[in-house]
């Protein structure tokens, strides 16, 4: 198959291009703008330094490659950015999504797998939460992400033979088991990400943002998925579009973790002791969201292998480890 990556040389998007790669049915050409992602983390396929933004440049490529399918990861990923520049995340987001379907129209490419996000549920009445839970994104980020999930939609009512999934991450962490990628974004806001940074001293401190949540701890309380069980939902849901219709996906395991646990887990991982503060609640966060992973088990077949906090951490641990020592590749 001949696939599109966008944002294949950021954190998720790399290590789908490298799953993608061990499978040699496919060619893969990757669109980075190397803004927030990384030459070095492309382990396989072509990759083209271009913005979406530039519609005339993405249009050419379209041209040239005759795409079977694209990935779309692409996009401004900080809630709390988003909510002091909303313009920023709807420009990016979803304007620069509208052209890239717009150009899998007309150039017939008929399968699209798009990176959405558990914000689209804001805080939900429910959890675990169902695919079906109402939308009520408490943040630009969210909102850019499910007007895309609704272009999909009705572009795939228009276009009977253009076909999607969309898969709604919940936190996504950790690295390749290999250790030859993983999360280099220096200023990256992740909560595993920052403990380990914590634990190698490479922070004073790391800061908890809310304590007075309606949870057991007072602390938000997250899914936390390993990257390469990720990966490889993005591949199952490639899969399940060769013969089945559009649909939606939770990614997550359907079980949650407090901001609390996730620090104890890091120090244990990790063997030391770091300072945490405690600050109030950050504008757009939600107290509880975990997902129902019931769907995307049962239609695809997707079966997730690393479901274990604290090998996530190790791995994310390990990773910050190399990366400090500045073997890199």
């Amino acid at each position: 198959m001949n696939i599109l990556v966008t944002g294949g040389a950021g954190y998720i998007g790399s290590h789908v291009v490298k799953m993608l790669g061990e499978q040699t049915s496919h060619n893969i050409t990757i669109i980075d703008n190397l803004t927030t992602g990384f030459s070095e983390a492309v382990l396989s396929g072509e990759l083209l330094v271009a913005d979406l933004a530039d519609s005339v440049m993405i249009e050419q490529i379209f041209k040239k490659k005759k795409f079977d399918a694209v990935i779309h990861f692409a996009a401004n990923i900080r809630v709390d950015e988003s909510v002091i520049k909303p313009v920023k995340y709807y420009s990016n987001n979803t304007a620069n999504a509208i052209n890239l379907i717009d150009l899998c129209v007309k150039y017939d490419v008929n399968k699209f797998i798009f990176s959405s996000t558990a914000a689209v549920y804001g805080d939900p009445e429910h959890v675990p939460v169902k695919e079906d839970e109402p939308k009520k994104p408490l943040s630009p980020y969210g909102m850019s992400k499910l007007m895309v999930e609704r272009i999909l939609e009705d572009t795939a009512f228009a276009e009977k033979r253009f076909r999607y999934c969309v898969l709604r991450y919940f936190n996504v962490a950790g690295a390749s088991g290999s250790m030859k990628i993983g999360q280099r974004t220096p200023d990256a806001t992740h909560l595993i990400k920052v403990a380990c940074q914590s634990a190698l001293g490479l922070r004073e401190n790391m800061s908890i943002f809310g304590t007075d949540y309606n949870t057991p701890d007072g602390t938000g309380v997250r899914d936390y998925i390993h990257v390469d069980d990720l990966s490889s939902a993005h591949l199952a849901a490639l899969e399940y579009l060769r013969d089945n219709d559009s649909n939606v996906f939770n990614c997550g395991y359907g079980r949650g973790y407090s901001v609390r646990e996730v620090i104890d887990a890091v120090k244990k991982v990790a063997g030391k002791d770091f300072k945490v503060l405690e600050n109030g609640r950050r504008a757009g966060d939600s107290a509880k969201v975990v997902a129902d992973n019931s769907k995307i088990l049962k239609m695809t077949g997707w079966a997730p292998e690393y479901a274990d906090l604290e090998y996530i951490c190790s791995t994310a641990f390990e990773w910050e480890k190399k990366m400090t020592s500045g073997w890199n590749n």
